[in-house]
């Protein structure tokens, strides 16, 4: 996760999700009464009803047009600022709601995601939300409810490149995404449910082969190393048990995990949170493992007065000495645990900054 979380308390914010089911509550009232109310009030998941700003509304005999900001507080979220528009208009008799996806919103293509490929990426509890807060319109309104539903984010397409939806299969733009409407500043909720997604996609996809990295250096660096696709490679980042443990409920045949020397000397001393908060690198084990590389012992005492495991890492290359095999055994023995003996073969990559392999623990399988 993000080192630099501002000290102190953070603001919440709203999903897109809650900002596209407010905007479809003013639209339909719009088009129903021919005023759009703002602020408008929805209801969440949780029971909560908060209210949104309008930033713009279009009001015709088809139907109506409305877009709301979206506010993501104090989270580092790309979609912070964006607009996002709802178009809702009468739909076919019988159809009930139905969604589509307008300019910025993507299109699901890849199998394993909670809808299906060619679907709209608005996903499956933002349309609960709109079609509660729709029937809510409704009642008080008096108007039907068979009714066409088109989300739209202006600039959503570049938006999306910085996050995970083309590796996910979701192309042309962003996910409208939410489980309870809130955005929790810095929440590890969020990168934790793209972990789970991408593993879902390769299973869906019939990989054979995963790999999740620490980082774009050993992502990258893994990527070659096995000539791997895209959607085989997972973003792992700190969460290194969160990923071990769904592929224990989700296997897939072979799983590499690929880090530089200090989250897996961290995997090694039995961290499954890699970050910073969790846990330092232990310099008196990672001595211990120079001397089982095979150091003199002389050598412990200038390992215990290291800045850094590279520098512990660059001391042993010049020597000779297989400190990254050392290493990525012992992490192979934490992640293998994990993993709980389900049938897959493991492999810990370990990768200099140059994206350099500097050691290994071959496949191997932990059941």
């Amino acid at each position: 996760m993000d080192e630099s979380k501002p000290a102190g308390s953070l603001r919440r914010g709203w999903t897109t999700g809650a900002c596209a089911t407010a905007a479809a509550k003013a639209a339909y009232l719009g088009w129903r009464t021919g005023d759009c109310p703002d602020p408008v009030e929805i209801a969440l998941p949780g029971g909560a009803r908060p209210a949104f700003s309008i930033a713009l509304s279009e009001v015709a005999e088809e139907g109506a047009r409305v877009g709301v900001v979206k506010d993501a507080g104090d989270d580092p979220d790309v979609t912070h600022g964006a607009l996002v528009i709802v178009a809702v208009r009468m739909g076919a008799p019988g159809s009930g709601v139905t969604f589509r996806a307008g300019e910025g919103v993507g299109t699901v293509t890849r199998a394993g995601l909670p809808l299906p490929p060619g679907e709209p990426a608005i996903n499956p509890v933002p349309r609960q939300m709109i079609r509660d807060n729709l029937e809510e319109a409704a009642r008080s309104a008096g108007g039907p409810m068979d009714i066409e539903v088109e989300i739209s984010v202006p600039g959503g397409e570049d938006l999306a490149k910085k996050t995970l939806n083309p590796r996910l299969g979701i192309l042309g733009g962003l996910s409208i995404l939410g489980t309870t409407g809130v955005v929790v500043p810095y929440s590890c909720s969020a990168w934790i449910h793209s972990i789970y997604r991408g593993i879902d996609v390769a299973r869906a996809g019939g990989l054979d082969h995963v790999a999740g990295a620490t980082g774009s250096t050993s992502e990258k660096a893994v990527q070659v190393l096995h000539d791997l696709p895209d959607h085989a490679l997972i973003d792992m980042g700190d969460f290194a048990g969160g990923m071990l443990k769904y592929l224990r409920r989700n296997p897939v045949p072979r799983v590499t995990i690929a880090g530089g020397i200090a989250k897996m000397t961290k995997l090694g001393q039995g961290l499954l949170d890699l970050h910073s908060r969790s846990g330092a690198v232990d310099l008196a084990w990672l001595a211990e493992r120079l001397v089982e590389a095979g150091a003199d012992l002389s050598l412990v005492g200038q390992a215990l007065g290291a800045n850094t495991a590279l520098e512990v890492l660059e001391t042993a290359k010049r020597l000779g000495l297989p400190l990254g095999d050392v290493v990525a055994q012992h992490a192979w023995r934490t992640a293998a645990k994990a993993l709980g003996g389900a049938t897959i073969a493991l492999e810990i990559a370990v990768f200099d900054r140059d994206g350099q392999l500097v050691g290994r623990m071959p496949f191997h399988p932990v059941a």
